[in-house]
């Protein structure tokens, strides 16, 4: 079992940064995915970014070039690093732990099952 704590986050202009943390208590990260999702306003949760087991990572299109997902493996952090933020980044970020694999389609939104979820930090971009 593991218990995902987010920090960070806020508001700020457009252009601005921002760092999200995540910190995993318990069981650790586990060895599959992990991965930061986002809810905007009147939107579906769509997958941001996310590292697999061997740390290769896929982006979100909309946020390649300008978020970053980094963690710490001894200390059991997932940091999202987003910098020259955009009215449209605005919404619920949220941390997630894979917990085991699907099926192989792709898409690593998909592709795992996500069943630990932080408690979501709100971001909020103004123009």
């Amino acid at each position: 079992q593991v218990e995902l704590v987010q920090s960070g986050g806020g508001s700020v202009q457009a252009g601005g940064s921002l760092r999200l943390s995540c910190v995993a208590i318990g069981s650790g990260f586990g060895s599959l995915a992990v991965a930061w999702f986002r809810q905007s306003p009147g939107k579906e949760r769509e997958g941001v970014a996310v590292i697999e087991s061997e740390d290769g990572t896929t982006y979100l299109d909309s946020v390649k070039g300008r978020f970053t997902i980094s963690r710490d493996r001894g200390h059991n952090n997932l940091y999202l690093e987003m910098a020259t933020l955009q009215p449209e980044d605005t919404g619920m970020y949220y941390c997630a732990v894979a917990s085991r694999w699907i099926a192989s389609t792709g898409s690593p939104w998909v592709d795992y099952e996500y069943n630990y979820w932080g408690q979501g930090t709100q971001v909020t971009v103004s123009s």
